[in-house]
């Protein structure tokens, strides 16, 4: 007997990770330059790793609520009135282990057998299996770079996605960078009410839009009632390591989710939930000098591809540029650039649909390497 006998349909549906692959590839190279985490290269705040230790030297080491510390989701409803959302600490919002948890948790409360997902491609890799490992059943819904990579109701309609039963949003885009003004997230909004879907919103990239402010669909008419938020600390505040993210949505909906969540992981990491407190109350100048500077990179790269000649949309929010690969290969670019010049590239196509021709080109590290590996970039493609 081995447990490869026994894998479990779902598990043995789902391929390893596309982004692995190549970063076990990078692994085997010297002096390779790795554009391909979606990780920032700053450390957390300060203020909010001084008030983890402190939390750890005052001894809070035990579980909180399941739902997470009452004045971490009392600041939470505080912070995300800027994005026009309003959710009470009290029954409408749940503190999870990173924004993943959350979404897991989603899956898992409101995708039965069979269910289908639609899911806007290229879009962050985990969705897909986690929809797979729910019961469900991914509906890609292929999005294009002629259209900025936004969702468009003729691109759900064309997919099929009127029968689906749950839609994933993600803007601003992992992997793409593109973002969604409200006036396009009202159209899909109307599509959803017409075909009466459930909304799952990945906003973990809130903080990280460069040219106008943030929208969300669960602010658009009819919409909150129907719409799970997620966000978290990982990205705005550099704080990957602490995992710590959260989910709001009407009561009934958080009750269930708290379901499953009191029985898979209890709570939150509590130093974490005390760094992230900390966070919001008192480090926004710290979120707001890492956004000018992936700001400043963001451009400095668009530009560089620009002058290799390499199309590539303007994308306007997280810290990613999705470029078309010169000839149209995404996956034989990416390795003939780590194997010539050791520089390390996702290809599009892990990302699904819509991926295909395109690089994911990370901007969360320092300018000194971006100029060399833009420069390798530059040489791999002139030959």
């Amino acid at each position: 007997m081995t447990f490869g006998d026994h894998l479990s349909d779902r598990v043995e549906q789902v391929p390893p990770s596309g982004i692995r692959r190549f970063f076990e590839l990078a692994e085997e190279v010297d002096d390779v330059i790795s554009l391909g985490v979606g990780e920032p290269d700053f450390s957390a705040p300060w203020a909010a790793r001084t008030a983890a230790i402190d939390s750890l030297e005052r001894g809070k080491t035990s579980y909180t609520s399941n739902r997470g510390m009452r004045e971490l989701r009392e600041a939470i409803s505080e912070r995300v009135t800027r994005y026009g959302q309003e959710y009470d600490p009290e029954n409408e919002i749940i503190v999870t282990t990173g924004a993943s948890e959350a979404v897991d948790l989603a899956f898992r409360a409101f995708v039965d057998a069979g269910d289908v997902v639609a899911i806007p491609q290229p879009s962050y890799i985990s969705y897909t299996p986690g929809a797979i490992f729910a019961g469900g059943e991914p509906l890609p819904v292929p999005t294009h770079a002629e259209d900025e990579f936004k969702l468009t109701p003729e691109a759900l309609e064309a997919a099929g996605a009127d029968e689906a039963d749950v839609l994933v949003l993600c803007y601003p885009n992992n992997p793409t960078g593109a973002v969604m003004t409200d006036e396009e997230l009202a159209d899909v909004a109307d599509f959803v009410r017409e075909h009466d879907l459930l909304v799952l919103s990945d906003e973990i990239y809130a903080d990280l839009r460069y040219e106008d402010d943030h929208a969300s669909i669960a602010t658009h008419p009819g919409m909150r009632e129907r719409t799970i938020v997620f966000n978290g600390f990982s990205k705005a505040y550099a704080m990957t390591g602490l995992r710590l993210g959260y989910a709001m949505g009407p009561p009934e909906a958080i009750d269930a989710m708290n379901k499953v969540h009191q029985y898979a992981m209890l709570s939150a990491p509590t130093t974490a939930q005390y760094a992230a407190l900390e966070a919001l109350r008192s480090c926004d100048d710290a979120v707001e000098e890492m956004r000018t500077e992936y700001d400043r990179r963001r451009r400095f790269v668009l530009a560089r591809f620009d002058e290799m000649g390499l199309d590539c949309f303007e994308a306007k929010g997280a810290f990613y540029v999705f470029p078309e690969a010169p000839d149209g290969d995404d996956e034989a670019f990416a390795e003939g650039l780590l194997e010539e010049q050791n520089v390390a590239l996702v290809p599009g196509s892990v990302f699904g649909a819509g991926g295909e021709g395109h690089l994911r080109v990370s901007y969360a590290t320092s300018m000194r390497e971006l100029r060399e590996a833009m420069n390798r970039i530059e040489a791999y493609v002139s030959e």
